[in-house]
């Protein structure tokens, strides 16, 4: 919970409150803010606050001067359309954007007249899950310094009963640590933390706090009976159902391996760290197998071997041995551990009560077939609904929305692994979650005349730890004849019987007011989960059907989920009129491109330091902003056979020219395209020097040269320099504790009467690089500033111009689009972008003939 002024010594954070209220798993949580200016000037007071990213946003308010402003959830498009002016101008900004793994931040401000003060009001609600026997209540605590009013309570309803409750936080100190306040009867639990100012402060008198990480509070239910446990209130009924004491189901478990040149280094060493644990923990009753892939299919054995103590330790042998090579074939790699896991079924070398499963790991995108609908579509086809398949991606370059499609049409999920140290711990932690199954092909069911609009109530699998969840609607409120029937494989699981409603006010007499209809609320948003879902993986009318009733349910319900935003109307400034601005819920595969607000009454501009610079076409020039969610744009003309400097950093020694080439002869309409089709990139310090042609790519290090073929996969380790090719489609340049490049071919028709082969050029880790790097590509490396107002049809309806203050010039711009060709080098992407004309004159430093060289390994 972050609250920020630009004037600290003039501004007081009156209070901080968080205000959790869970009944029966269902959270719903409102967080507070109250801030003064007791400057004699209005100053812009900012609003930071960390949700859960399982969590929707359901309201926003905002008291100023006795006026409240309140946020309006909107369908997505019509909020846009609404909006579009401030949109297309980037004066509009998202108000949510990801924050680290498990949060998202909402992020507004506001200006505030002179000792006036502002409150802030958030309230989301989320439907917590179970994972390895317990409920996680996550709050994230940041106020900056000390603030008067600190608070955070949670109150915690379970009609089954509360087996144990455990309160902590990340900067809890010996001090602190007595002001947790825990109070825990048969059904509920009261906590609170709630330290003084001068309990805040780091030390008596300064100003910074103590109060800085995450408030974190565990709980699980009693279990008493193998039915679950249903719950009826004002109509709708929640069926919890966690057995005690089930025996586990032995599983048989293939895992696929990304072995691929972009796994080299830690990712590969974290993955055999990995599978040696887990190889070390498995069950003596489980089966197992790997496969490993790049651009070549390579299994440990031909089928799945039991868990002994001989056969655990071949494996932890043979784990040890695996290294990072060539391309990434996930299609076949997938189907091969569906084929041993079929053939060891029908040979009958499995036991016939198990659960089979497969677990991918991979870090890139497949290029042996890399049309992704068709794996999807093979994969399916192969599983035919008999497995499981479970995804794990690892880092942001993954494309995380193939695999979670995947997954889910599959009976799995897919899962992010973070690049960090802990990489290896977050894989284990997965399989630790499905390493017991208890059930399979569960089934709950429920009389047909008596209710109706049930959420999902078949179930794969139901794992250890874990929970299975089903709401739904009564048809009538006649609970006389309201059976309940269980059923599940693995050991024969049948359990019937009778549901009752609850009496709220017996069970909890003391309590005037729990949110009443929190079960409908539970219902609705377990619905639009499961539609969402369905939204990506069913047939194409599925699809459809499942979006409208998701954004029918998100509207009725006031959730902002994917397909609604939250649009909130700041109000006038002597500077501004009302501006619009609008909350969106990001997808997982968005996370890490979320945006930023920036829109400043006093300050004209933005400097985003997040960016990812390419060129590709004609040269066409692309510097994305994922903090600000928009794009610059602009071309290089110039005769073929020129050379420019893309990339110099003198402190780090490294250099990257790159040369263009024409058209093969002048086209019909009189204009020469030109392309990039060499490179030159030198690594000065260790020694290493690349020359990247359409033909071939060479490399020399001290006095030995290693020639690559674009049409082999290929990878070359070096001391200094690592290098992937994905045959005819890509090569990645990794160089040592330093940047990565990623350099696409595209590859034209050889009888194309005037177009010729081309490269395009990506940039990744910039960051890495020094503050004085500088050429065409190489000076937005670590950020720029600029403003974009006035937008007013242009010559395009669709393209509309506008005014851009930038590096101090005033420059006509056009909103346009370019193609991203990483995720698909065939037909790319259209990302929008400013095109900025004149090559790019203006945006860049000096004129576009300053960055010509003489050579391609030349700096003049």
């Amino acid at each position: 919970f972050l609250l920020l002024l630009q004037k600290r010594s003039t501004d007081t954070v009156h209070s901080v409150t968080v205000d959790c209220t869970v009944t029966s798993r269902f959270a719903h949580t409102v967080m507070t803010s109250v801030a003064l200016n007791r400057a004699n000037t209005s100053q812009e007071i900012f609003f930071d606050v960390e949700l859960p990213k399982t969590a929707f946003i359901t309201n926003f308010s905002m008291e100023i001067e006795g006026q409240v402003y309140v946020g309006e959830v909107k369908e997505k498009e019509k909020a846009k359309q609404q909006y579009e002016k401030a949109v297309s101008s980037g004066q509009t900004a998202g108000l949510v954007k990801a924050s680290g793994r498990k949060m998202e931040k909402f992020s507004v401000s506001v200006n505030v007249a002179a000792s006036s003060n502002v409150t802030f009001i958030l309230t989301y609600e989320e439907l917590l899950q179970r994972k390895m026997g317990k409920y996680e209540i996550l709050t994230r605590v940041k106020p900056k310094e000390p603030v008067q009013e600190f608070k955070i309570v949670a109150d915690i309803y379970e009609p089954q009963g509360i087996a144990f409750v455990d309160a902590h936080a990340t900067f809890l100190s010996n001090d602190l640590l007595p002001l947790v306040e825990k109070t825990v009867t048969d059904k509920k639990a009261h906590i609170s933390f709630s330290p003084t100012l001068e309990q805040q402060r780091k030390c008596p008198g300064c100003d910074g706090t103590l109060i800085d990480g995450d408030f974190l509070i565990n709980y699980d239910v009693n279990r008493a009976q193998s039915l679950g446990d249903i719950q009826v209130v004002n109509g709708y009924f929640v069926h919890f159902f966690a057995p005690p004491d089930l025996p586990r189901v032995p599983k048989n478990v293939v895992f696929v391996i990304d072995k691929s040149g972009s796994m080299g280094g830690r990712k590969i060493a974290q993955t055999r760290e990995a599978l040696l644990a887990i190889l070390n923990d498995i069950h003596e009753e489980d089966h197992f197998g790997f496969v490993e892939f790049d651009d070549k299919i390579v299994p440990w054995k031909e089928s799945l071997s039991k868990a002994t103590t001989e056969n655990v330790a071949e494996a932890i042998a043979y784990v040890k041995r695996i290294v990072d090579v060539g391309g990434t074939d996930i299609n076949a790699a997938v189907l091969k551990g569906v084929d041993m896991l079929i053939k060891d079924k029908q040979a009958n070398r499995l036991p016939e009560r198990s659960v089979d499963m497969i677990i991918l790991l991979t870090d890139g995108m497949p290029n042996s077939e890399s049309h992704l609908p068709k794996i999807q579509e093979n994969v399916r086809s192969a599983i035919g609904g008999n497995m499981s398949l479970y995804c794990l991606g690892f880092g942001n370059n993954v494309d995380y929305a193939f695999l979670d499609v995947m997954s889910k049409q599959n009976n799995g999920v897919a899962r992010r692994i973070y690049e960090a140290s802990d990489a290896a711990l977050q894989l284990q932690g997965f399989y630790d979650e499905v390493a017991s199954p208890l059930l399979s092909e569960v089934d709950l069911r429920y009389p047909d005349n008596t209710v109706e609009f049930v959420t999902t109530n078949h179930f794969s699998q139901l794992f250890n730890g874990s929970e299975i969840v089903v709401a739904g609607r009564l048809a009538d409120n006649d609970l006389d004849n309201f059976l309940v029937e269980v059923y599940g494989q693995g050991e024969d699981f049948q359990v019937q019987g009778q549901a009752s409603a609850i009496n709220w006010n017996v069970v909890y007499p003391d309590e005037e007011y729990i949110f009443g209809d929190f079960t409908e609320r539970l219902w609705a948003y377990l619905t639009i989960q499961q539609l969402l879902e369905k939204s990506k993986t069913g047939s194409s009318d599925e699809k459809g059907n499942a979006t409208a009733k998701a954004l029918d349910m998100s509207l009725r319900y006031s959730f902002v989920t994917p397909l609604t935003s939250m649009v909130v109307i700041k109000p006038e400034t002597e500077d501004s009129t009302e501006a619009p601005l609008i909350a969106n819920k990001l997808t997982e595969g968005k996370r890490g491109k979320g945006m930023k607000l920036c829109q400043n009454y006093f300050a004209h501009h933005c400097h985003c330091t997040l960016v990812s610079p390419a060129v590709d076409g004609d040269p066409h020039f692309m510097i994305e902003l994922p903090d600000r969610n928009d794009s610059l744009c602009f071309n290089i003309n110039d005769k073929p056979g020129t050379i420019f400097t893309l990339v110099r950093d003198t402190e780090t020694g490294i250099l990257v020219n790159g040369q263009i080439i024409g058209d093969k002869k002048i086209p019909p309409n009189g204009r020469i395209n030109t392309y990039f089709w060499r490179f030159g990139i030198i690594h000065q310090a260790l020694g290493v020097r690349l020359e990247v042609s359409t033909r071939d790519i060479s490399v020399f290090q001290d006095s030995n040269r290693a020639k690559l073929l674009w049409s082999d996969s290929a990878s070359l380790k070096a001391p200094n320099v690592d290098l992937v090719v994905s045959k005819d489609r890509s090569l990645t340049v990794t160089l040592k504790d330093s940047v990565k490049f990623v350099i696409l071919l595209h590859k034209v028709w050889k009888k194309h009467p005037y177009h010729q082969d081309y490269l395009g050029f990506y940039t990744l880790d910039t960051h890495l690089l020094s503050p004085s790097v500088h050429g065409l590509l190489g000076q937005f490396y670590h950020g720029i500033d600029y403003e974009v107002t006035d937008l007013r049809p242009g010559e395009v309806l669709e393209k509309p111009d506008a005014t851009m203050f930038v590096k101090g010039h005033q420059l006509n711009v056009t909103r346009g689009w370019q193609r991203d060709f990483r995720r698909d080098v065939k037909n790319g992407e259209n990302i929008p972008c400013w095109f900025i004309h004149n090559n790019g004159t203006g945006l860049i430093d000096g004129d576009e003939r300053d960055y010509i060289v003489s050579g391609l390994f030349k700096t003049v």
